[in-house]
Parts: structure tokens; C-alpha cells; sequence
């Protein structure tokens, strides 16, 4: 027997109890508030037969990019087939992406919920879940339409609104529409002040525009709603550290970082993935991160099937192994990642692409940095910044190719790259200390080549 869910689309339970269940899950999904597997135990409860919370649970578990999680996650699948025959079209279509997101093809998923969304653009699930994939494919343009396609069609009294809303901030933010991103973030807040994705859409705006002593006020004006019992606060916190640096404020960053980037803030791999990007930035300014980039590794299981299953996190990886000072294992990561890209077993997977095009040619560029082959590694870098979005994350995550290139450059690396950078930056937005600390260094190599 089907139903329709809050939003009027067509839903695979009569029980309200299990729907209401259901629907607590899809807001924590979408504003990262604690986990929703206990709502989605609650639901199967009140409704055995419905599918889709199983459906939801895989989805879930995959969605933390975690190897670990793909038995749990198949095993939910399992179940959900099982419950599959009477359930309706839109539920199949999810379990059809999730399974897909399971087998590692993450773009035969994003067209799915794509397809979905035409019938259904008031279904929450698939626009979140396409946005995470869409994310993790460095797949900007989908990042803005898809939830422009959508957001007409939705009610904004609907409580989810602002969550839909705070999709859209960022894709207008990852597409450099900055003051429309701007205000749709804000007006994410003014409806509903625990949307910790607009919050995070707006930093990104005031990082990338250079707005670094606001920025900062913004993450602590609303603190308050996201620093505690939310599952996006450690990221948040590396924005907060982030702000820091662009002010060459290298202490309060290493503050952060080990108040709450550091020993168990840190819980899955997109969390110790930020740690490690804030330890590399702080080592490419000189300072000296091998006890904290061990200690990081230590609680990074980086065995067995980690290798090679996605391309971000890969390259993490190798910058923490690196600021270890494991030049040795970072060559034996990469090494393992590339033998999987190029297997012939798995080929559909949509991270082989990602790791030829960016991922794998990245990964050398820092290890010929860490070797202190410079000129090389300038090179390699810059060479790879026109494909890097093909291996996801964001503008401003991405950016350390930007600064290692840079330091490369200022030890005598491609002097002409660096000033290339250093101009684009400046183009870019206003000189912050982080950017003429760059000149400076540059400027600094330059007197040493002549000399």
C-alpha cells in the first residue's frame, strides 16, 4: 500500500508514524543534526515492509565516503530489494541511484535522481543526495541548476525550504555568483537559523572574495547553532581556521586545529581530510606539523581497500603522509591508487577518471615538492589546476594546489608560474597578509636566484 509523504510525493507506507519517522531523518541528512539511523530504525519499526528507510540507511553510509561502510551499506540494500516490489516508481528510482552510488558509479546516480527530480522536484532526498555526489564529482554546474529546477515548485512555508535553499547558495557560490549566493544563504538563515549548509555556503562567499575578518564573525555569530550536536561543525571549524590563516594569524589557526581538528573531533575520513588540509597549508608556511600529520595518521586506517576509492580522499592522504615526513608510504599510497585506476575489473567506477585526470598527476606534483624537486613540481601543479575540480571538493579546498605551487615557486621553482599565481590571486580579490606573505617568499626566491 503507498501514501504520499509531506511534500505530496508518492511514499511507500500508509503509517504516519513511519513516514513522520522518516521525515526527521531526511532533516538531519540535510542540516547534519546527530545521525538519522536511529529515526530510520524508528520507521522500519513502525513499518516493516516500507523500503525506502533501508534505502535511506545505505545512502547514508555511503554518503561518509567511507570504504568500510560498503558491506552495511550493500546489506541495506539487500533488504530494501527485498521490500521493493509494491513500492513506487520514485522510491525504486532511489534504490536504483544508491546501488549505483554503491558500485561506485556516481554519475549513472546523479542521472537518476536527475530524472527523478523532472516528476518529483519537491523530493528533498534526491536534491540532497545529488548535491553530495554532484560535490564529490567536482560537478559545478549541477551543483547550481539542479536546485534551481527545483526551487520554484516548493512551498517556502515548507520547513525543508530552507535547507533546499542552502543547496542552491552554494551551487550559486561554486559557480563565482558570489552576491547571489550571498543572499540566498542569508535568506536560508532568516527562515529557519539551524541550516548549517547556508551558514557554510555564506564562508564560502567571504573567503573567496577575501573577506577574511568578516568571515570569521560570521562563523562565530552563528556558532551558537552549529558548534555543537552537528555533524558539519568540524568543517566549519576548518573555515574558522581558514580565516585565520588568510590573516597570517598562524596561532589562533594551530589553536583550532588542535581543539577541534585534532584526536576524536575526528570520526570519519571527510573529517580527518580537513585536518589534513590545514596541516599542509600550515607546513607550506614553515611551520613544523610531523608529530600532529603522525598523530593524524594514526588514527586514519589507510589500509585495504581505502586506496583508490576516492580520489579526494586520496590526495589528503598523501598530504598527510608527507607532512609526516613518509615520503616512502606516500609513494606506495599513490602507487596502490593507481594500480586500482587503471583496473580493468571495476572500470565503470566513476573515481578511475577522477584519478587519471587530477588526482593521480596531483599526488606526484606533491611528492616531487616534498622531494624538493621544485622546478617539477611547480610544474606538475599548475599543469593539473584546469582538471583538479574533476576530483571534487570546493574552490577553496582546492586552493592548496594553488599554495603549494606557490611555494614551490618561491624555493626556485618556475619563477614565472609563481608571478602568474600571484596575479591571478590579486585579480582575484583584495591582498590579505596570507597573499603578501606569498609576495614576499616569491620576491625573497627571486633575490636568491640572482644572487
Amino acid at each position: 500500500m503507498t501514501g504520499t509523504d509531506l511534500r505530496g510525493n508518492p511514499c511507500g507506507t500508509r503509517s504516519a508514524a513511519a513516514r513522520d519517522a522518516a521525515e526527521t531523518a531526511l532533516w538531519r541528512m540535510m542540516s547534519f543534526y546527530d545521525t538519522p539511523l536511529a529515526d530510520l530504525d524508528a520507521a522500519s519499526h513502525h513499518d516493516p515492509a516500507w523500503a525506502l528507510p533501508h534505502v535511506m540507511r545505505a545512502g547514508f553510509l555511503l554518503s561518509l565516503t567511507e570504504p568500510a561502510q560498503l558491506a552495511a551499506a550493500g546489506a541495506h540494500l539487500r533488504s530494501a530489494q527485498a521490500r521493493s516490489a509494491g513500492a513506487p516508481a520514485r522510491e525504486r528510482a532511489h534504490l536504483e541511484a544508491v546501488q549505483a552510488v554503491h558500485e561506485g558509479r556516481w554519475q549513472a546516480a546523479c542521472r537518476i535522481w536527475d530524472e527523478l527530480l523532472l516528476d518529483h522536484p519537491r523530493d528533498a532526498l534526491a536534491l540532497q543526495w545529488a548535491q553530495l555526489w554532484d560535490f564529490y564529482r567536482g560537478d559545478a554546474a549541477n551543483l547550481r541548476l539542479r536546485p534551481a529546477r527545483a526551487l520554484p515548485d516548493w512551498d517556502e512555508a515548507d520547513p525543508l525550504y530552507p535547507n533546499v535553499l542552502s543547496l542552491h547558495a552554494f551551487g550559486l557560490e561554486e559557480n563565482n555568483l558570489y552576491p547571489q549566493a550571498e543572499e540566498a544563504g542569508r535568506r536560508a538563515l532568516e527562515r529557519d537559523p539551524r541550516v548549517p549548509w547556508a551558514v557554510h555556503a555564506v564562508a564560502h562567499v567571504m573567503e573567496m572574495q577575501g573577506r577574511f575578518e568578516e568571515g570569521g564573525a560570521w562563523l562565530r555569530q552563528h556558532q551558537p547553532a552549529w558548534a555543537e550536536g552537528n555533524g558539519f561543525a568540524c568543517h566549519l571549524w576548518w573555515h574558522s581556521a581558514l580565516f585565520r590563516l588568510e590573516a597570517m594569524d598562524t596561532e589562533g589557526a594551530l589553536r583550532l586545529l588542535d581543539r577541534r581538528l585534532a584526536g576524536d573531533a575526528l570520526q570519519i575520513t571527510l573529517q580527518r581530510v580537513d585536518a589534513a588540509a590545514m596541516l599542509w597549508r600550515l607546513h607550506l608556511l614553515g611551520l613544523d606539523m610531523r608529530s600532529r600529520c603522525a598523530e593524524l595518521l594514526a588514527g586514519w586506517e589507510l589500509g585495504g581497500a581505502q586506496a583508490g576509492w576516492y580520489a579526494f580522499n586520496d590526495v589528503h592522504a598523501v598530504l598527510a603522509l608527507l607532512g609526516a615526513g613518509e615520503p616512502a608510504r606516500a609513494e606506495a599510497w599513490v602507487a596502490r591508487c593507481a594500480e586500482r585506476a587503471l583496473c580493468p575489473d571495476d572500470a565503470r567506477r566513476s573515481n578511475h577518471a577522477m584519478a587519471r585526470e587530477a588526482g593521480l598527476p596531483l599526488m606526484r606534483g606533491l611528492i616531487a615538492f616534498a622531494r624538493g624537486e621544485h622546478a617539477a613540481a611547480a610544474e606538475a601543479l599548475y599543469a593539473v589546476r584546469g582538471s583538479a575540480q574533476r576530483f571534487g571538493g570546493s574552490h577553496a579546498q582546492r586552493d592548496l594546489i594553488d599554495q603549494t605551487a606557490l611555494a614551490a615557486a618561491a624555493q626556485g621553482g618556475g619563477r614565472a608560474i609563481g608571478r602568474a599565481l600571484l596575479n591571478e590571486r590579486l585579480m582575484a580579490k583584495p591582498a590579505s597578509p596570507l597573499t603578501l606573505h606569498w609576495r614576499a617568499r616569491l620576491a625573497e626566491g627571486a633575490r636568491r636566484q640572482a644572487d
